[in-house]
């Protein structure tokens, strides 16, 4: 019998991976793909060595070897992606996929027995049309095996496996090449050694193949009458809306600079080796170093840095990832060149991850599918021209020797070239930064000293914390009433409180604080008041209801401070964190609900305005972007919800986020 998931005997975190990888149909799928992967990574390795060692000695044809390789990598996807997913789409997913590796198996074994680059060449255009096919097919699966509110981490996980996989592939590589090496009795054991590189990437696909024979969930698409705009279509609206918005156009610009730069590194990283005397064991290090790094900072930067605001992130990842690779051009050491390029791979990890999360706040639901279809279109696109480009650069400029104080250094084409693309990168990054920043005035650096030293805080271990969050007008109160009547229901002692006045001192601060005659006062003053309420809110009510077992609901909360206070004044948001943390002794929500609504749309409900309401707008947008980027910054601990929906859509996704971390009711 498939495995039935029951979301209540799994009260995890909604982001929890371990959750995700209980579920037996999507594990088992998982280790397919991660096989996969790896397989496609070692086929990387071992056919640019391939193309290099068909080369022979000369060192443009290496380089165009290798760039014919590297080329033809991304090429079907430019000119089969459409079809492919038209075919992936009507055929059953699981045939699909185990036929889908098995060919590719069968593709990758007849490689070193056929023995030309020729074949290489042909091979490598057949192996990625497959791969197209299959690409879909298993994403269009994932949905169908974990539960909705498991969905984002399932995909975490995919794209961590996707690129991480390449530092296995990479030590995998480089051992095969150190045995034969140290093995030396064979003729020509350079050869030999990618052949079993290659050889071995055969066998994990068709064990992946065989690992999806016992997935029964997976099964032939559900169609509906939908109306599918044609390709040409969403390529057009989704380049109008593109070009027409700065900050989304500076966010692709941005993700395009962020893979050109390990695009050069790959592409260069054969013949760079070559020149460093490191051989094969070395080019397998190197991209294992990038590749690692680029799963370092994917999984990792966003939460190191969760003090930077994601538009300063992802701009510093940019500017970052074109000094690293300057570096990278200049040092002429493998074992320095290593670090440089974990590093490297590190800054464009944060960038690609917090660029993406970007993209998913910033574009309209109604848009986002184009949009994201016409970034994955330029991605591709850069790609290739940077995979093909680089090598002949590289190529045509040679291999140079220069006489310094009478020592001669040699500095060739692959270092040059990475150096030309690094001065590309830096100013993209400077571009996007100058256009994306949200904090100007702000000195870069402060932010980043106070990402440091956070602490985790302090979540409750009886009964539940649940915070609601938004702008004004957003639907909090709505939906606080709607939540308490059905907690209720189900058993639960609730608490609806509110920021600020639930005490006998918090009426009366409220009224100071709110009341429009009360007029201008001190922005720090302000955020005092407010911290003040706070204090007397958690030791007079809100603790004693958690100690009790209650779900706790508080309209309002820290975040609340942080938006309004922080971003929406001119203060330093690490300032009023500091003051309102310490207020609250760090207690935090179990969960954050955010209702985003334009600030237009819930300003418009009201027929006066209290002090706060009476803001500008750019105050009101302000703390909108505030309330998205701290809920970026911790998914695990928030849901946002477009507000603009139904109200009873709305409640709906709210309980079904709830409902795996509510208390277990006991009855006597």
């Amino acid at each position: 019998m498939p495995e039935v998931y029951d979301p209540l005997t799994d009260p995890a975190p909604a982001h929890d991976v371990r959750a995700v990888l209980r579920i037996r149909a999507f594990r088992r799928l998982w280790i397919a793909f991660g096989l996969s992967s790896l397989g496609d990574w070692i086929g990387l390795l071992a056919l640019t060595a391939m193309a290099k060692s068909f080369a022979g000695d000369d060192y443009q044809a290496a380089n165009f070897a290798i760039g014919g390789v590297l080329f033809l990598r991304v090429l079907p996807a430019l000119v089969m992606g459409p079809v492919a997913g038209w075919v992936a789409d009507r055929l059953d997913r699981r045939a699909t996929m185990i036929l889908g590796d098995f060919i590719r198996a069968a593709f990758f074994v007849s490689i070193p027995i056929v023995g030309t680059l020729t074949w290489v060449l042909v091979a490598t255009v057949l192996i990625e049309i497959v791969s197209l096919i299959w690409g879909p097919a298993k994403d269009a699966s994932v949905p169908n095996l974990v539960p909705r509110h498991r969905l984002e981490a399932a995909n975490q996980l995919s794209l961590i496996t996707t690129y991480g996989s390449a530092l296995p592939a990479a030590a995998i590589f480089t051992a095969i090449t150190l045995v034969s090496r140290w093995a030396g009795a064979l003729s020509n054991s350079t050869l030999f050694a990618i052949d079993l590189a290659v050889y071995v990437n055969a066998a994990t696909f068709a064990v992946s193949g065989f690992a999806i024979i016992s997935i029964r969930e997976i099964g032939r698409a559900v169609h509906d009458h939908e109306d599918h705009p044609t390709l040409w279509r969403t390529m057009v609206e989704g380049w109008s809306y593109v070009t027409g918005t700065p900050v989304i156009r500076g966010l692709v610009v941005g993700i395009s600079g962020a893979f050109a730069a390990g695009a050069v590194v790959i592409g260069l990283g054969r013949t760079y080796v070559e020149d460093l005397h490191a051989g094969d064991p070395g080019y397998g290090v190197l991209f294992g170093a990038v590749f690692g790094g680029l799963a370092l900072g994917m999984g990792f930067a966003p939460r190191i840095f969760s003090g930077l605001s994601r538009r300063r992130l992802f701009a510093a990842g940019l500017v970052g990832s074109g000094i690293c690779l300057a570096g990278l051009a200049l040092i002429q050491q493998i074992e320095i060149a290593t670090m440089i390029a974990i590093l490297l791979g590190f800054n464009a990890g944060a960038s690609w991850v917090s660029g993406y999360t970007l993209l998913g706040l910033e574009v309209p639901d109604a848009v986002r599918g184009r949009t994201f279809a016409f970034v994955q279109s330029a991605v591709r696109t850069v790609l290739a021209v940077t995979l093909a480009i680089a090598p002949f650069v590289a190529g045509a400029i040679g291999r140079h020797t220069y006489s310094i104080s009478g020592h001669s250094v040699s500095y060739n084409g692959a270092s040059i070239t990475m150096l030309i693309a690094a001065v590309v990168a830096g100013v993209i990054g400077l571009l996007a930064w100058r256009q994306m920043d949200d904090r100007p005035g702000v000195p870069f650096w402060r932010d980043l000293r106070r990402s440091f030293g956070k602490t985790p805080g302090v979540y409750p271990t009886t009964g539940l914390f649940i915070a609601m969050e938004g702008g004004d007008g957003a639907g909090k109160s709505t939906q606080s009433a709607l939540l308490v009547e059905w907690l209720q229901e189900q058993g639960q002692q609730v608490v609806l409180t509110r920021e600020p006045g639930a005490t006998d001192l918090g009426q009366e601060l409220r009224r100071i604080i709110l009341d429009p005659a009360t007029g201008d006062i001190s922005h720090r003053a302000e955020a005092l008041i407010y911290a003040a309420d706070k204090a007397e809110h958690v030791d007079s009510v809100i603790k004693p209801a958690l100690k009790s077992g209650a779900v706790v609901i508080t309209d309002r909360y820290v975040d609340s401070a942080l938006a309004y206070q922080g971003s929406g004044r001119d203060l330093e948001v690490a300032d009023v964190e500091r003051v309102n943390r310490w207020a609250t002794d760090d207690l935090r929500p179990n969960l954050t609900i955010v209702l985003d609504l334009p600030p237009k749309n819930g300003l418009g409900r009201f027929a006066e305005r209290d002090r706060i309401e009476a803001q500008s707008a750019d105050f009101h947008e302000r703390v909108r972007n505030a309330f998205l980027e701290l809920a970026a910054a911790e998914p695990q601990h928030y849901l946002v919800i477009d507000a603009t929906q139904d109200r009873d859509d709305i409640a709906k996704q709210i309980r079904g986020r709830l409902q795996p971390l509510l208390p277990k009711v006991t009855t006597v």
